[in-house]
This record gives structure tokens, C-alpha cells and sequence, in this order.
């Protein structure tokens, strides 16, 4: 029993005269913020239209009976589309030249008759009213001759218009109407549409917030336009299309229901792979000179503050960050709260605590 006491008693003074070692920190990995170049890609969902997508509406009444197209056929401006059936027109137009050929007539008889009766008047054979009312069937059929000639020039039109050709250089859209078919400038489906696709716009909205700092960037929107970079257009398969864009019109109006403004860019099409009403997403790239870049994981999002930790004595001070709206969802860019040369924790930030000991990779 002595012996037992003496041991224990023998352990407990050599555990107390030993120092008690602290436990070891976790080991975090830091790094010392630096500056670089770095460009970030934002893409923005787009739709795809072309230069002009206009809809072909007949401007007379009849039946078709030549379709002088098919579907996707390159057409060039004046091109002969459609024939409506022009019998009834040509018609119409030899009835209005006869009406102008009478009304010549008409006026020539009235003519003689109102210059013989001024002679007549001189020689004080007839009235004065007698002289006015041929005055008058003159001036009347002057009149009638001038309608003539307006009926005329209407029924040529309308033969014309039997015709329906292609405003622009395009690419003609599906043909629901066939040879046959009754047509009229009412009917609710135009005849075609045909698309200028030499260029397309693509359309596609940004946000009020990226729009100012796009502002902020350059100063002023046409700046914002004359200093915009070259964007590309990722297809609907995957692949990016070979040929660079350019923005060439951001609207001046916010939309009150979406926070949004539209923004158009335009891709050369000479291959025409490109068609009107695909989709699409505009890739559009932010070049930031000698900026510094942190990883996000080196941050915690705390509501709208972006938040670090600087590494100072060995321990770890939160510093609220400015970072760029954009990223690549990997990295941050900082505007502001850090400067070169300061070491920051990079990794696992959301455990580190405020003041806590720090042991560095």
C-alpha cells in the first residue's frame, strides 16, 4: 500500500514539472495578392433574327396561280414571287382607259363648245348664263378626264400589285398557300416571310447592373458602343459560330417589369449558317487590366458583403472586399478592401474565425 502511494505520488510531481503543450491550430492555406490581367466570358441568352424579316401580304384580292419560289430559295429585291390571277385586273384596267378615252372626248366637245359661245357672247348673240353653264360642262369635263386618268392609274396599280415580289434580298420563308388558293390583304397568314439574313441581329437583354458598370467602365453609352469588345455567339449545339459579332445598339429604356435593357449585336451570315428565329447565347468578355484575383473559397458571402481574411501576426482579420459583378465561378476579382502584398487565407474561409491563430500550408 506505501509503495502504490509513493509511485502515484512519484507521477504526479514529474506531470507537473513538465509544461503542458497548447494544441496545434488547423493548418489553412494562404496566399499573397498580387496583380494580373484577367478576362472573364458572361453569357447572355439570345435570339436570333435577321436584318429584315419581312411578311409578304398580297395587296389585291384573287386566286394564285403560279408560285414562282420554294422554301428557303435565295431571292433578290424585285423578284416575282407569287402570281394572283390577273383577268379580272387587266379587265378593270382596259375598262379605266376606255373611261379616260371618253372623258377626252367629253372635254374636247366642251371646249368647242364654251370657245364658240365666248365668240358668240362677244357678239352679244347669247347670254351671259348661257356662257357660264358652257364654262361650266367645261371645266366639268376637265374634271371627269382627271378622275379618268386617277381610275387609271389605280387599275394599273392593282394589276401590278397581281404580282407580289420580294422587297429585299432574303431567304424565303414556309409557303402555306399554294395555287388555288383565294388570297386577300386581310387574311390573318401572310403568304411568306422573307429574310434578309446576309447579316443577323441577335437579341439579348442585360441587366441594370451590368449595364452601369459597363457606364461606370467607359463613361458614357456611346463609349460603352465605340469600346465594346468583339462577342461570339454560342449555337444551340455546343459549338461557337467562327464569326466575331458586334454590339450596335443598347436601349435607351429599362423595362419596369424585368429590370432589364435590350441590347443588339450583328454577325456577318455570308455562309448562311445562321437562320432566322434560332436561339443562341452571346458571349460577351471583360478584359480587367493589373487587377488582383483571390479564389472563392478564399471569401463568405455574407447578404451583399463579400468578406476575407487578411493573415496579420499569425492570426486571422476580416477585411470586407469589393468584387468584380461578374466571375468565372472559381475566382473573384477585387475592386477594393485588399492591396498587393497582403496574405490572406485562400482556402476554407468560411471556418476561419475572427482573431483565430492561423498555421499556413
Amino acid at each position: 500500500m506505501r509503495l502504490t502511494g509513493i509511485l502515484g505520488l512519484m507521477v504526479l510531481t514529474i506531470s507537473c514539472g513538465q509544461p503542458q503543450q497548447a494544441p496545434a491550430g488547423p493548418d489553412y492555406a494562404t496566399m499573397t495578392v498580387s496583380t494580373t490581367d484577367k478576362e472573364l466570358s458572361t453569357p447572355y441568352s439570345a435570339t436570333i433574327r435577321g436584318r429584315q424579316d419581312i411578311d409578304i401580304y398580297p395587296q389585291v384580292s384573287g386566286t394564285i396561280v403560279k408560285l414562282c419560289v420554294s422554301e428557303g430559295e435565295k431571292v433578290s429585291k424585285g423578284q416575282v414571287l407569287f402570281v394572283i390571277d390577273q383577268v379580272p385586273y387587266r379587265a378593270a384596267l382596259n375598262t379605266a382607259l376606255a373611261n379616260v378615252e371618253a372623258a377626252k372626248a367629253a372635254l374636247a366637245t366642251a371646249e368647242l363648245s364654251y370657245e364658240s359661245n365666248k365668240e358668240l357672247y362677244g357678239q352679244k348673240v347669247i347670254s351671259e348664263f348661257t356662257l357660264k353653264t358652257s364654262q361650266n360642262s367645261y371645266l366639268t369635263a376637265k374634271s371627269q378626264l382627271a378622275q379618268a386618268k386617277a381610275q387609271e392609274t389605280i387599275a394599273r396599280n392593282n394589276l401590278s400589285y397581281t404580282e407580289v415580289k420580294s422587297p429585299s434580298d432574303g431567304v424565303v420563308g414556309m409557303l402555306p398557300y399554294r395555287v388555288g388558293a383565294l388570297v386577300s390583304p386581310s387574311m390573318p397568314q401572310p403568304l411568306t416571310t422573307v429574310s434578309d439574313n446576309s447579316d443577323m441581329y441577335i437579341y439579348f437583354s442585360m441587366t441594370e447592373n451590368q449595364l452601369l458598370t459597363l457606364t461606370r467602365q467607359w463613361g458614357s453609352m456611346d463609349e460603352v458602343l465605340e469600346n465594346m469588345p468583339e462577342v461570339q455567339l454560342k449555337l444551340s449545339d455546343g459549338s461557337i459560330y467562327e464569326h466575331p459579332g458586334k454590339i450596335e445598339s443598347i436601349s435607351g429604356v429599362i423595362d419596369r417589369q424585368t429590370g432589364t435593357v435590350g441590347v443588339r449585336a450583328v454577325f456577318p451570315n455570308a455562309g448562311r449558317v445562321l437562320h432566322s428565329g434560332a436561339s443562341g447565347s452571346v458571349i460577351i468578355p471583360s478584359v480587367y487590366k493589373d487587377c488582383m484575383v483571390i479564389p472563392q473559397g478564399a471569401t463568405v458571402r455574407l447578404q451583399d458583403k463579400t468578406i476575407a481574411y487578411k493573415v496579420v501576426d499569425g492570426k486571422a482579420v476580416s477585411t470586407l472586399i469589393e468584387v468584380a459583378d461578374i466571375d468565372d465561378g472559381r475566382e473573384y476579382i477585387v475592386l477594393g478592401g485588399l492591396e498587393p502584398g497582403d496574405t490572406i487565407v485562400s482556402a476554407g474561409a468560411g471556418l476561419v474565425r475572427e482573431g483565430m491563430q492561423v498555421v499556413t500550408k
